[in-house]
Order: structure tokens, then C-alpha cells, then sequence
């Protein structure tokens, strides 16, 4: 797998220093780590990632409605990740179940990564 600059959003400090230090493990960079709606907006527009990971819940506002307007201004390649139980809103998105191991992260990452942008 190619190496991805990568923006997480996810408000539990801890799950977001696993989860970083698990992607860096797999030679990705993380940009950056966004507890809120409005940090994912902004650092979004900042870094422009190669791919999001976006839990979809937050204690400030919501990483789905995060992700609807980071993509009102063009696409993303993204994922999302709950730790409840959730069907996707689309067909083409990718929704990781939490509490998930490497190999499901791996998966989820390259799935992300061959779907057109243009969804």
C-alpha cells in the first residue's frame, strides 16, 4: 500500500494516539488529529489529505456532518469509523466498526482508496 497523508477526526485523545501511532506503524503520515466538527473543517482545507478517517460521532457536532461540508467544496477520499452499530447512509461508503484490529483498518484504507472520487 502506498504511503497517505491522512486526517483523523476523532474527540478520545487515547483512541486517536493508537490509531495515529497505528497508521505511522504502517507508513502513512498523519496530518493531524481533529476532535471537532469545525477542527475537521478546517484541517481539512488546510492539510487536503489523501484520505480522511472520521468518526462519526463527536462531542462537537458530528463527523458526518463534517464530512458533508469538507466535500461541499470537492472530494475526499474517506472513511468513517462508530462504535455503534450503523449501516451506511450510501452504497460506496465504508464504515469500520469499532473496536476494529490492523488487518480491518488495512481493508477499510484500500477499499477507501478504490473508489472514485467522483461518488
Amino acid at each position: 500500500m502506498i504511503s497517505l497523508r491522512i486526517l483523523l477526526v476523532e474527540d478520545d485523545n487515547l483512541i486517536g494516539m493508537l490509531l495515529s501511532a497505528m497508521l505511522e506503524g504502517m507508513n502513512h503520515e498523519v496530518v493531524a488529529i481533529a476532535a471537532t466538527e469545525a477542527d475537521a473543517v478546517a484541517d481539512a482545507a488546510h492539510h487536503q489529505p489523501d484520505l480522511m478517517i472520521v468518526d462519526m460521532n463527536l462531542r462537537e457536532g458530528s463527523g458526518t456532518a463534517a464530512m458533508a461540508r469538507i466535500l461541499e467544496h470537492g472530494p475526499v477520499r474517506h472513511l468513517f469509523m462508530s462504535g455503534a452499530t450503523l449501516e451506511p447512509a450510501a452504497a460506496h461508503t465504508i464504515v469500520l466498526q469499532k473496536p476494529f484490529v490492523e488487518k480491518d483498518l488495512v481493508q477499510a484504507i484500500r477499499q477507501t482508496m478504490t473508489l472514485s472520487t467522483d461518488l
